[in-house]
């Protein structure tokens, strides 16, 4: 027999953004429904980003699961970049009197869960067969089964946080959505580590053989990355290949504080830039991945998750709290024109510092020649530092 369930809010997809969500709702008394085709020790266990903008630590903070990224996250006041061994600081301190934190997503979901339980949050895990109906109206239904049975759930709104490849994009008819795309010609061989990082701050590094990206989860876990080819497997790659690699694309200063050690976690990420317009369809709203995928170059996926969630969530407070529709009608316009400079920002930085194989020497000297402006143009570095940290909300 189906079981009929009701809500405010349902939200699909339990990664952070549906879970910072569902809190931040949670904390001004709207309740929520989070579903997510997997379960939670199978959320909390993947391996994410780890780079935190300012905007997104005092998203946390007010949703009151700031407290352990607090005592334990790495704040960063500066990221190294270099090119060919040539090295140059963007000082985020200095030029735009921010800074960012360091705490992997893994720990971010799991504060979240925390909080979640503890404040009362409805879940359903392992879902399937997860389909939207009746979006136009004032009470969609989110149909799936759990347990072998069949649930609805009526709401109000649904917020589609379920990733690339999850049911809520799909759920808006073709002849409305809009896609862009730019898949780019090479992956991200990553390692995870559990030794002390190379350097105190992120080293993004371009060099002929390809980029590199010296990163951390902690002062003892460090995450590393190579550009690869596509074609490359797991199996093509034994961890001291990987580290005589990265250490000839960082430079021998770079290398020379280098520990290395066994992996344990290794994988290979494709790089895409994805937009989806638009992010609302009647009373369905997309937000994170669901709507938008930036190359993990600069570190913008979750941030610009984060960013789409205080949005809604102002939305839908300001719609059940003073009956303002005003920022429910405007969500979609005001997250794409802060999407779009994301991306750029993203596309740019994965512009200058990977290795293209359709590059002729000429887009090399300018790579180079950008590099260079870098270093020698403050306002140029300020423009890095300022979109690093995060651009305002709208």
């Amino acid at each position: 027999m189906a079981k009929n369930l009701s809500t405010s809010v349902c939200i699909i997809g339990a990664g952070p953004s549906g879970l910072l969500l569902s809190q931040m709702l949670a904390n001004e008394g709207i309740d929520t429904i989070v579903i997510d085709r997997q379960n939670q020790e199978y959320i909390e266990g993947r391996i994410r980003a780890g780079v935190l903008e300012s905007g997104t630590v005092d998203a946390l903070n007010e949703a009151g699961v700031g407290g352990r990224m607090q005592k334990e996250g790495l704040p960063h006041s500066g990221f190294d970049m270099a090119f060919d061994g040539d090295r140059f600081r963007i000082d985020l301190a200095k030029l735009v009197d921010q800074s960012v934190m360091v705490y992997g997503q893994t720990e971010v979901t799991r504060d979240l869960f925390t909080k979640r339980h503890e404040t009362g949050g409805q879940f359903l895990f392992d879902v399937s067969d997860v389909t939207l109906a009746d979006l136009k109206t004032d009470r969609p239904i989110v149909h799936l089964m759990h347990e072998g049975q069949a649930v609805s759930i009526q709401c109000d709104y649904i917020a589609g946080c379920d990733g690339f490849r999850g049911v809520s994009r799909n759920a808006i008819p073709a002849d409305v959505l809009k896609t862009f795309e730019r898949v780019y010609p090479f992956g991200w061989l990553g390692i995870l580590t559990d030794r002390p990082p190379v350097s105190h701050e992120l080293i993004y590094a371009n060099h002929e053989r390809g980029f590199a990206l010296c990163s951390m989860r902690s002062n003892t876990r460090s995450r590393y990355y190579i550009q690869c080819p596509l074609t490359d497997t797991l199996d093509q790659w034994s961890d001291d290949q990987f580290w005589d690699e990265l250490k000839l694309r960082i430079g021998k200063d770079a290398a020379s504080h280098l520990q290395t050690g066994p992996s344990i976690e290794k994988s290979i990420a494709p790089l895409r830039s994805f937009v989806a317009e638009p992010m609302r369809y009647g009373n369905l709203f997309l937000a994170g991945d669901a709507a938008h995928i930036v190359p993990p170059t600069g570190a913008k996926g979750l941030n610009l998750a984060v960013a789409d969630v205080r949005i809604l969530s102002r939305a839908l407070v300001e719609r059940y709290k003073r009956s303002n529709q005003h920022f429910i009608d405007t969500y979609s316009q005001t997250c794409l024109n802060r999407v779009w400079k994301v991306e750029r920002f993203s596309w740019q930085m994965s512009m200058l510092l990977h290795q293209f194989p359709e590059h002729t020497h000429f887009e090399k000297r300018m790579q180079r020649a950008e590099f260079d402006y870098l270093v020698s143009s403050e306002a140029a570095a300020k423009t890095i530092a300022e979109n690093y940290v995060g651009l305002p909300l709208e």
